[in-house]
């Protein structure tokens, strides 16, 4: 029993010596103290374990790695690719604003960087992403104030990577998914006008009619803006206005619905359709 309580006091004062300053090894000893691997892993080997998670779908775990590396080795190559690469994977995790604060600091801080061109694209498809569902939400919802700042910048993003670099390996899917935003947002506007027109504010209709023609150049909806236009104008007795509308319609459009008795605007299922850049 004696020896059993010296082997007690023993465990106590090693313990107790474990906890103290200076006492790391003891520590060790007992399980505590350890440290994380991103405290002492060199720079290429923090770079390499984060682009392997990266790769592997495990984003949390880049993150981590991405971030410490940048604090620990804030200057190099290694730093710079991790900053890039930690604003693609906050992207993935829908982490929105910081993604967003990331890519904008690295185009900041390397506006001549090899990969800048993907920078500026990044960017651009944040916003993307953001802005996605936004506009497939409004179907049935009050037309006249909505907020469409995140896919007018997309647009706008997409338009820069184009203009930048038009020969890089982004351009070709930014004009595609310019291609897609101009039409979702002039599609967007009919709806604006056709809840104008059906309110009678038939001025606030034709002028939407006209933006939509300036603004969204070459879209789907063209035809839709100049039917709207002449609706609209035929509704306020400008006759003039009207006939030349509808001589554009029919010139240009010539299987419009606008122009067989009036059947439209029809249903069409447009807010329905599926995005087909979900899943990049």
């Amino acid at each position: 029993m004696t020896r059993l309580s010296g082997l007690f006091r023993v465990f106590l004062v090693l313990a107790l010596l474990a906890t103290l300053p200076g006492c790391q090894t003891l520590g060790k000893m007992f399980g505590g103290d350890k440290e994380e691997p991103t405290e002492t892993l060199p720079v290429e080997e923090m770079y390499r374990e984060g682009k392997t998670s990266m790769e592997g779908g495990n984003y949390n775990r880049a993150t981590r790695y991405y971030q410490r590396l940048v604090a620990r080795f804030p200057y190099g190559a290694y730093s710079e690719q991790a900053q890039l690469e930690l604003a693609y994977v906050l992207h993935k995790q829908a982490a929105t604003e910081e993604a967003t604060s990331a890519i904008n600091r690295f185009i900041r801080t390397y506006p001549t960087h090899r990969h800048i061109d993907y920078a500026y694209y990044l960017k651009a498809l944040i916003n993307f992403d953001r802005s996605s569902g936004l506009l497939l939400r409004m179907a049935q919802q009050d037309m006249s104030s909505r907020d469409l700042g995140a896919p007018t910048q997309s647009l706008n993003d997409f338009a820069d990577v184009v203009r930048r670099y038009p020969n890089s390996r982004y351009a070709p899917d930014a004009r595609q998914r310019m291609i897609y935003l101009r039409n979702l947002l002039a599609r967007y506007e009919i709806n604006v006008g056709l809840y104008y027109l059906r309110r009678d504010a038939y001025v606030a209709a034709a002028n939407r009619g006209k933006y939509i023609l300036q603004t969204y150049p070459q879209s789907e909806y063209d035809g839709d803006a100049v039917a709207l236009m002449a609706a609209a104008y035929t509704k306020l007795g400008q006759e003039t206005l009207a006939a030349d509308a509808r001589r554009v319609l029919e010139q240009n459009y010539p299987d419009h619905d606008y122009l067989d008795n009036g059947r439209w605007p029809k249903e069409d299922g447009f807010f329905s359709r599926m995005n087909p850049f979900d899943g990049d």
